[in-house]
């Protein structure tokens, strides 16, 4: 059997899943494995390789080799590929789906959103090949024509997590390509064959050997893995999305190696209830921001703040609206709700609620688990003391703070060291802006989730949320160079 036809075994049986680099399937280098297994049942997953750092280096160089002939040809051809790739992945979207509700536990409704954005940001990515364009800027010297230039800076490191791995992975290498820069995709240790269907799905559009390229690890060796990824002279980006504790050693291996990074990290959105807001419409959003994929999307509501005079009633409606939803298995197509992803998540989680019952929290709703599942939970009356108020859940647990109208929700809001998605409910529009523009964070939505995600749009937050934009025309300024270039035309008179 071939390394290819290895990578395309059944979604349900055990697959062995490879290294990818300059083009082949390739083991990694002393031959070593590690094996994945479905944390609700303890069935297998896969074989995935173990890289060493002598073989994130050798992906590295694959991709190094490849950048040239990707960044000089036609930007026609990029989109060509680019816009087979997302193609192929909504035809194999079935397979890919059943194996990331394997890997991550996450219901079939979560899977495909997966599918359906990641398609886009590959479609997205294809229309911006063009976009790489630079300016004229006016010169005082006569006869200079000063240009600044946008090019591609070269290979681009992804670094993706597993809670959206297909969106997220595709997102960490599509607009790089874009701009002709190579990549090399480092695997969620919990997602792996979900982000090699990316790379196999641009191999099989047509990318050149070196353009694309794919790590995998043992959860032992990310450390040096990751390191000797950004420490290699060839890399010129890094891209990665995941927790804000490891998004701080990026930062300082960046910082250390020179290399620039992009990151997109934790948060604890902030979602405000204005004192005239419709709430009907409030509660169906915070429900769905704070609950859906389990609260595991780092958009996810966490703290509800309301206007005091309209604070019991929306408890109730939010409490009333999280008791009706069904947590089931992945394949349960009634299931609103999966598994958290593995035992330390439930537990996190569940530690967080009963702090919060201990010092003086209603539990509305839920607060409960049974093996990995955990009921959707509304904590009514948190206040600072309490470690809800502060650390993000990543589960489905939503605190609502009551507060003293516009002012006290802003300084509520702005409690923290986060500053990713937010959003503001009310009925006039001018006021929710006015309240939008003073919430520290990169993203706000007025009368909508704070789970919202377009390919188009500029994607990234502020604090311990990281730095950066994703998305479209904005990535432009994460993966180009401007580089500024003069023309003289005729003689120029010179000092000396």
């Amino acid at each position: 059997m071939s390394p290819t036809e290895r990578e395309a075994g059944t979604a349900t049986g055990v697959r062995t899943s490879d290294l990818f680099i300059a083009g082949r399937h390739v083991p990694a280098e002393d031959g070593r494995y590690v094996e994945t297994v479905q944390a609700i049942t303890g069935e297998p997953i896969a074989h995935v390789a173990a890289a060493s750092v002598a073989d994130a280096d050798r992906a590295v160089e694959a991709a190094a080799a490849a950048f040239e002939s990707w960044s000089t040809i036609a930007p026609a051809a990029r989109r060509d590929v680019l816009q087979r790739a997302a193609g192929l992945l909504s035809e194999r979207a079935d397979e890919i789906v059943a194996l990331m509700g394997r890997e991550m536990g996450a219901t079939a409704p979560w899977c495909r959103f997966n599918v359906h954005v990641a398609t886009g940001m590959l479609a997205e990515a294809a229309a911006q090949v063009y976009s790489a364009v630079g300016e004229v800027i006016p010169s005082d010297v006569p006869g200079l024509t000063a240009l600044g230039v946008r090019q591609a800076v070269g290979v681009v490191v992804g670094i993706a997590p597993w809670n959206a791995p297909l969106i997220l992975g595709v997102r960490s290498i599509a607009m790089p390509l874009a701009y002709g820069n190579t990549v090399v995709l480092k695997a969620s240790e919990q997602a792996p064959l979900t982000q090699a269907a990316i790379v196999q799905a641009l191999h099989d559009a047509g990318a050149p050997a070196g353009v694309v390229n794919l790590i995998s690890n043992a959860p032992e060796n990310a450390p040096g893995v990751v390191e000797a990824l950004i420490a290699h002279p060839e890399v010129k980006r890094v891209n990665f999305t995941g927790s804000t504790k490891v998004g701080r050693v990026i930062g300082e291996l960046g910082g250390r190696y020179l290399t620039r990074v992009v990151l997109e990290l934790g948060g604890k959105a902030p979602f405000v209830v204005l004192a005239d807001a419709d709430l009907t419409e409030a509660v169906a959003a915070a429900s769905f921001g704070a609950f859906m994929n389990q609260g595991e999307i780092c958009m996810s509501t966490e703290r509800v703040i309301v206007d005091r005079t309209v604070g019991a009633e929306l408890s109730g409606l939010l409490a009333r609206k999280a008791d009706s939803l069904v947590v089931g298995a992945p394949d349960d197509p009634n299931a609103h709700l999966g598994p958290l992803v593995h035992t330390r998540a439930r537990d996190h989680v569940i530690d967080l609620i009963e702090d919060a019952r201990a010092k003086g929290a209603q539990v509305l709703a839920g607060g409960t688990a049974d093996s990995l599942y955990v009921r959707p939970t509304v904590l009514r009356g948190v206040t600072p003391e309490m470690r809800i108020y502060t650390e993000e859940s990543f589960g489905p647990v939503v605190a609502i703070i009551e507060v003293d109208g516009a002012d006290e929700a802003v300084a509520v809001a702005n409690d923290t060291e986060y500053g990713l998605s937010a959003a503001v409910f009310s009925r006039d529009v001018t006021a929710a802006l006015a309240v939008a523009r003073r919430i520290r964070s990169g993203i706000c939505h007025i009368n909508g989730a704070t789970v919202h995600d377009e390919p188009q749009m500029p994607f990234g937050g502020v604090g311990a949320s990281g730095w950066g934009r994703f998305g479209s025309r904005a990535a432009l300024e994460e993966f180009t160079e401007l580089r500024w270039i003069t023309i003289q035309s005729g003689s120029r008179h010179y000092p000396i």
